[in-house]
């Protein structure tokens, strides 16, 4: 069983997952922030592969990834840091990601290497559910890898369905239209969209990213969805405190 699954089977609410980019802060510090996030109780991972044209981030994950890009991280690098990942830690880790790093990669090699190295899902937030359908669907089956697709205040009803029906292991629900960022609340607007999708019983779990930053806005989003996706709070937090135990510690007991 994708280990997913096997979150969301023991744990039907509240999941805390946390996003941040491969090579941000240090080139080499990408294990040591997956090993204290999963020692310090976070329920899933999202590991950033840094991009140059991240369109649908805010300027503290673009900054991250400008910064993980000139000391060197690549995808190919990414994989062989992540080797011996799950001789440590079994919390399901999936790789957030741009298309075009992947085709450049080769899709197929790919997910192979997620395979072989314990990857159990990606979020590629410019591949449509079409093509995903068309060209990749049996592919990422036959390796096990979920691929999380994503639904916004402006996704209609009928989509919503559609996506949910091709969707394995989660949907990634983007609190706004907007790009990433720190945000201090949620508009009353916002709320009446969280409502109304939790209202329509979806097949798959729901988690809220885009805008979650603190204890406030992480339980406010637990109470629309199964739990939050936390990202541009965490990686000014590893920015200001250079990575590290204590860093992940303190953020970690601040949201939770």
């Amino acid at each position: 069983m994708n280990r997913i699954d096997e979150l969301f089977n023991k744990k039907a609410g509240n999941i805390l997952s946390v996003y941040f980019t491969a090579g941000y802060p240090a080139l080499d510090s990408t294990v040591e922030i997956i090993r204290e996030l999963a020692s310090e109780g976070t329920d899933m991972i999202e590991i950033g592969v840094p991009f140059s044209d991240p369109v649908a981030d805010g300027p503290v994950i673009q900054k991250s990834n400008d910064t993980a890009l000139k000391k060197g991280m690549s995808l190919r690098l990414l994989f062989d840091q992540l080797k011996d990942i799950r001789k440590e830690t079994d919390i399901p880790l999936l790789l957030m990601s741009y298309i075009n790093p992947v085709l450049r990669f080769g899709i197929e090699k790919f997910c192979k290497k997620c395979e072989e190295t314990g990857i159990d899902g990606v979020i590629l937030p410019d591949l449509t559910p079409e093509i995903y359908k068309a060209s990749y669907l049996g592919l990422f089956k036959e390796h096990n890898i979920y691929n999380v697709l994503l639904i916004s205040k402006g996704t209609s009803a009928a989509r919503i369905r559609e996506i949910d029906g091709l969707s394995r292991g989660f949907i990634y629900m983007v609190s706004s239209s907007s790009t990433t960022g720190i945000k201090r609340n949620f508009s009353a607007n916002q709320k009446e969209y969280f409502l109304k999708v939790k209202k329509m019983n979806l097949r798959n779990p729901a988690l809220i990213g885009f805008g979650i930053s603190d204890n406030e806005t992480y339980l406010k989003a637990c109470k629309y969805g199964a739990g939050a996706i936390i990202g541009s709070a965490f990686i000014k937090a590893l920015g200001e405190g250079e990575g590290g135990k204590n860093t992940v510690r303190d953020f970690i007991k601040k949201i939770r």
